[in-house]
Order: structure tokens, then sequence, then C-alpha cells
């Protein structure tokens, strides 16, 4: 990954983060709520990152690669659904939970089509 792919993900996935984490933290309350607005945020995300590597993705290969990446992350929500409903603690945990991990997707995502354009 050059410098100028490393800075312009950066740009992406670091406000996909935040905003998925200030949804995490907004609708704690309310399980899986967010997953409704996490998602778009998600695939938006893995759209420019594509762009970023010179490659078109569609909406429908951006949900795929989500659904594949977020199969590892049940985790999420079983601690939605233990203490996410808490004021306070839940609504920083499902934040916390929500950022970390679509910046973790977000890179994977990144370094994945990276590998791939160097296969081309």
């Amino acid at each position: 990954m050059t410098k100028e792919q490393k800075t312009k993900c950066h740009a992406i996935i670091h406000p996909a983060a935040t905003a998925a984490g200030a949804v995490g933290a907004g609708l704690a309350q309310l399980p899986c709520s967010d997953n409704v607005i996490l998602v778009p945020i998600q695939i938006g995300m893995i759209v420019a990152l594509g762009q970023v590597f010179g490659l078109e993705i569609l909406e429908s290969a951006a949900q795929s690669m989500l659904a594949t990446a977020l199969t590892s992350t049940v985790g999420r929500g079983i601690s939605q659904a233990l203490i996410g409903w808490i004021p306070g603690i839940g609504n920083a945990i499902n934040a916390s939970t929500a950022a970390g991990l679509t910046e973790t997707i977000g890179w994977i995502i990144a370094k994945t089509f990276d590998e791939q354009t160097q296969e081309l």
C-alpha cells in the first residue's frame, strides 16, 4: 500500500468508525436498532476503499464482504444483549464496539484490496 493510499484509507476509515461509534452510543438501549444505520456506513466505507485501489465495488459485493467480516463479530451482539441496555455503561461499550469493529473491518478490507491489486 502506497503512502497516498494509506492516507486516503485513513480519511475513509476513521470518519466511518467515528460515525459508527456515535450511532452505537445513541442507540445502545434499543438492541440491534443500530444495525439499520451501521450497515450502510460500513458498506459506503467498503465501496470508497475500493475506489482508493482502483476497484469498482458494487453495493451487493460490499454487502457480501461486510457479511463475511461480521460473522466473526458475534461478541458484539452478546455484549450488547448483556449490558448494552444499561444507560451510560451500555452506551460507552456499544460505541466502543461499533467504532472498533468498523475500524478493524475497514483495515482488513483495505489490506485485502491492496493484495488483490498487487496480484493483477
